[in-house]
């Protein structure tokens, strides 16, 4: 990796890439120092501390959140809205037929996701900033007048509906003019910004307390874990099921030379499909209810401890790792509805029809179909456990070591995921510029 990027830096395309990329990571980051104004910056910091489920939260947020900063949304509007765009393409005919008219069609697709992350972060801006606004969000506000107290509601909103926009703006601009997928490089800044402070906490929880030996081994212990986790992510990332086609000779008019055809060539089926996406909605489907609860109610619901993972694997009380097994089920649930919506079957198999394609030993069309089926059900079962195993090692080491942390397997899987993907494109930016020298000599 640090071979790839030095090689990259000697070459002026690729570097002045690579600074333009920094410039906006520096620009990002110094957003999410300015404070929004009117607003109690220790607000939510005090919150986080009582709500622990919003740790994951502010991870995204690259501690905006906890600062109330002008990103304090981060790029989150936007995962959203790309979601639900992706759900209604299967609903609505009319955004499927425009996700397949190529380029033109995928140019109107973002359009729409920029209008709905939009939407998405004035929802979001109006129930933050009015719902928390008398509760102690907006600095002030009991000796405000009516009308002051409005406009500082609306200068919240503003600006956090604008930041979400700006960081959806530089990560586009990261896209086009970067290196590496810009909305992937923005998430990737936010969850790395808080791992330092999250190894200080590491270090004075396990280290620092204990002797000098003793704590050797604490931390030659948290690194194995680490780099074992981050091991094991690259294999999950990396591994794929190659299936064989082959392609019939195709022959010229004339009837005699071949001009196509005869190949033989694989359709990869990563293992990890639905990639991070079935342990965001597993956690986020049994966090909501959690949030809604602690943020409305001064009352504990003794129930909410098996929905929250701050209960589950404790050694005091393993009642509340019930929540635990409901959550591992939800991976494997929405793994293969992730993946049923992201993946055709049946689609591929027409199109191998059409370019006169088959799998060795299947029939075209619909066999070709059940067989695809047969094998991603198998490798989407796969790469579920994977995903439960990555999620299952930080909830064990918070449950039964109370180590407070917040970044987990869903981080590690999207830092890993992001700087493998990144660092593939540096590589093919490299191989296309030496072919095309290569040419010209």
């Amino acid at each position: 990796m640090l071979k790839t990027l030095c090689n990259a830096l000697k070459i002026k395309e690729i570097r002045n890439k690579l600074l333009y990329t920094f410039a906006m990571i520096v620009i990002m980051r110094i957003g999410s120092l300015v404070p929004i104004p009117g607003v109690d910056t220790e607000y939510f910091s005090t919150l986080l501390n009582k709500v622990e489920d919003l740790s994951l939260l502010d991870a995204f947020t690259g501690g905006s959140f906890e600062r109330m900063s002008v990103f304090a949304l981060s790029i989150t509007p936007y995962i959203t809205s790309s979601i639900i765009i992706q759900l209604l393409t299967i609903a609505i005919p009319k955004l499927e037929e425009m996700q397949k008219e190529g380029e033109d069609g995928r140019r109107k697709m973002a359009a729409i996701t920029r209008y709905v992350t939009v939407g998405l972060a004035l929802i979001q801006s109006i129930a933050m900033a009015v719902g928390f606004g008398k509760q102690g969000l907006i600095a002030g506000y009991k000796g405000m007048s009516t009308v002051h107290y409005v406009a500082s509601i609306i200068v919240v909103i503003a600006t956090l509906t604008a930041g979400s926009a700006i960081l959806m703006w530089i990560g586009e601009r990261i896209t086009e003019n970067g290196v590496g997928n810009g909305i992937s490089i923005v998430l990737l800044v936010n969850i790395i910004s808080s791992i330092p402070e999250d190894m200080v906490v590491l270090f004075e929880q396990f280290v620092k307390p204990q002797s000098i030996a003793k704590g050797v081994l604490a931390a030659a212990i948290i690194l194995a874990i680490l780099v074992a986790l981050v091991a094991f992510i690259c294999f999950l990332q990396d591994g794929e099921r190659r299936i064989e086609v082959r392609y019939a000779n195709k022959i010229n008019g004339a009837g005699k030379l071949p001009y196509q055809g005869g190949r033989t060539t694989n359709i990869p089926l990563k293992v990890n499909t639905a990639g991070v996406m079935p342990i965001i909605f597993a956690s986020s489907l049994m966090q909501f209810p959690v949030i809604l609860v602690q943020l409305f109610s001064t009352k504990q619901h003794e129930w909410t401890r098996y929905l929250s993972s701050s209960y589950w694997c404790r050694t005091s009380d393993w009642k509340y790792s019930i929540g635990l097994l409901v959550y591992l089920i939800l991976i494997v649930v929405f793994a293969y509805f992730y993946t049923s919506i992201t993946f055709n079957p049946l689609e591929i198999a027409n199109n191998l029809r059409r370019q006169s394609g088959v799998i060795p030993g299947i029939n075209p069309g619909k066999p070709t179909s059940d067989y695809l089926n047969r094998v991603l059900n198998y490798i989407v079962l796969i790469g579920a456990v994977f995903l439960m195993v990555v999620a299952l090692v930080p909830i064990l080491c918070s449950g039964l070591f109370n180590a407070s942390v917040s970044f987990g397997g869903t981080s590690i899987i999207i830092i890993v995921g992001v700087v493998l993907e990144t660092a593939k494109q540096i590589e093919s930016m490299m191989a296309k510029r030496y072919y095309k020298g290569f040419l010209s000599d």
